[in-house]
């Protein structure tokens, strides 16, 4: 079988200029990295006549057996281009972490894939290299103040702020810092995140511009002094030198589609850890450029779409035309409880069973006003009968099931979703978030638990609860919540697949994001720096004797 990365490499590529010139970017506007990628100035865009619909591509909660989320993305703004319309794709950058670890790239397959796909996945334009210095450079710059003085009166036991790295490392997530001698600072326990999880990548995908990006830099709370007072970014006039080391990283990235269609990639935050989507002046840039922009959100619908609608949407002002949920018949069988070996034979009973996860997803979009379709992503082993009992659960609950081909024949094997998105967004909907604004932060969070994913109620922790109470009292009550949850299912108990209900969330720790504008609830044992696994993907990648990379998936 060919594979994804042979596939890329085939494709003839159009000059970036030409991507841009296509999607109505002026010379003028664009910042050439290379012959297939270029920054976009956007500031140098003329102003939008009109503003796009926004389509959500979201998917099931993902299994081994793949979903393909990504890759449906990708085939819809290719058939919506190849069906007459005009259409931008714009999604997140993919993380070094997983390129190496498990779960691979994120630039889709087969033929419904962005280009060039080896550098979007590893390098890029240097915006997460960008994101880990800047963050990185605060916590350099907390321990240097301490180190010279402690003017602030930080107090070393309460500082939060760890380091970042873009790779799976289980080893470094607790750490003993600073040790050797006076000349090295004070010893202190700490860690490092991956750098998706870092409230950089957060503030930069949320920023409206370069000067909202250096607000919330200053707003962001690194530790407490001995008084239990907080100490900012600004408070350690980190924040000039952090937006200086991002003022490239925040321009959004033009690429293409195999089939030469723009595709705006920008921002990265893990859904499971961070809020899961791509930079808003990415998406508010694509909704000026197209009469539809195809968008997505991380993982399944629980984690990725509840944040998109609750924090991007919230904060950016945003309004959703449509979403789509993507699944596949092996995702839903290992639902139904079908051992990944076993998925090749047929079982339309295991199908049925594990369409309850669908079924949860369909449930929940609804809650939030917003209409919805499923795209059934098609593997070459699915039988008719499986395909339909996935087309007979969605239409018991009145939503449209569409087999769609597109990794097989890119946006042509699509065509058929592009016509049922294009007509629900023009029906819409009256799109709400899940909780007021005004809600205490305990309530938002059982809110989500008991509304999306159908928990009895939440365990929160005696230190977490007087948390939250503090940060109300000191004015943070308004914000959302990012829920950090395990990806795999409904629960906090990776386990336990299909649609479970009645379980309880426990919330073991909560954390302030005062620049990203949101609090972290962390579920049950969830680490925010993932461990690479026994057999890791870098195993298999390599360069080939023409110096191409090989392996990459």
């Amino acid at each position: 079988m060919t594979t994804d990365i042979d596939i890329a490499r085939r494709a003839t590529l159009r000059p970036i200029a030409d991507v841009a010139a296509s999607a109505g970017i002026p010379a003028t506007a664009i910042e050439p990295y290379g012959r297939a990628k270029a920054k976009i100035d956007i500031t140098a865009l003329p102003a939008p006549a009109k503003q796009g619909k926004l389509i959500l591509v979201t998917a099931i909660n993902p299994t081994p057996a793949g979903e393909g989320k990504t890759t449906t993305s990708i085939g819809l703004a290719d058939a919506l281009n190849l069906t007459g319309r005009r259409a931008v794709l714009a999604l997140r950058e993919p993380s070094l972490g997983p390129c190496f670890g498990t779960k691979g790239g994120a630039t889709g397959g087969g033929y419904a894939q962005v280009a060039p796909m080896a550098d979007i996945n590893l390098h890029f334009t240097g915006d997460f290299h960008a994101i880990t210095a800047a963050h990185n450079l605060l916590a350099a710059m907390i321990d240097n103040h301490v180190h010279w003085g402690n003017a602030l009166d930080i107090d070393v036991r309460r500082v939060s702020w760890r380091r970042v790295l873009d790779m799976n490392d289980r080893a470094l997530r607790d750490v003993t810092q600073s040790l050797g001698g006076v000349a090295n600072g004070y010893p202190r326990q700490s860690g490092f995140d991956i750098t998706v999880a870092s409230e950089v990548m957060a503030v930069l995908c949320l920023a409206e511009n370069v000067a909202d990006l250096r607000a919330r830099l200053g707003r962001i709370i690194v530790a407490e002094t001995r008084a239990r007072q907080p100490v900012t970014a600004r408070d350690l006039k980190a924040d000039g030198a952090m937006a200086v080391l991002l003022a490239d990283a925040i321009k959004p990235n033009l690429v293409q589609t195999l089939a030469g269609n723009p595709a705006i990639i920008h921002g990265g935050p893990f859904a499971n850890i961070a809020h899961g989507c791509n930079s808003v002046i990415a998406t508010r840039t694509a909704l000026g450029l197209a009469d539809y922009v195809v968008t997505e959100a991380g993982f399944g619908a629980d984690l990725g779409a509840e944040k998109f609608f609750d924090i991007k949407c919230r904060q950016a002002g945003l309004t959703p035309a449509a979403v789509v949920i993507v699944a596949t018949v092996r995702a839903l069988k290992m639902n139904g409880g079908v051992a990944k070996a076993e998925l090749g034979a047929a079982d339309v009973a295991a199908v049925t069973r594990g369409a309850a996860n669908l079924v949860r997803h369909i449930e929940n979009i609804g809650q939030f006003g917003v209409p919805a379709v499923v795209a059934i992503n098609h593997f070459g082993g699915d039988s008719d009968g499986e395909i339909a009992a996935i087309e007979e659960a969605c239409a018991a609950h009145g939503v449209r099931a569409i087999l769609c081909r597109h990794w097989a024949m890119g946006g042509a094997g699509a065509t058929a979703l592009a016509d049922a998105v294009a007509d629900i967004a023009e029906t819409g909907g009256i799109f709400a978030p899940l909780y007021p604004d005004d809600a205490p932060l305990l309530d938002k969070i059982r809110t989500i638990a008991t509304r999306i994913y159908r928990a009895a109620d939440i365990a929160p922790t005696p230190a977490v609860a007087t948390q939250l109470a503090r940060w109300e009292a000191a004015g943070f009550g308004d914000l959302p919540i990012c829920m950090a949850k395990t990806q795999y299912s409904f629960s906090a108990d990776p386990s336990l697949l299909g649609a479970p209900v009645g379980h309880v969330v426990p919330i073991r720790e909560a954390r302030l994001a005062a620049g990203a504008g949101f609090v972290v609830a962390i579920c049950g044992d969830l680490m925010t720096m993932p461990g690479l696994p026994r057999v890791p993907a870098a195993e298999a990648i390599g360069l080939d004797s023409a110096g191409q990379v090989e392996g990459l998936f």
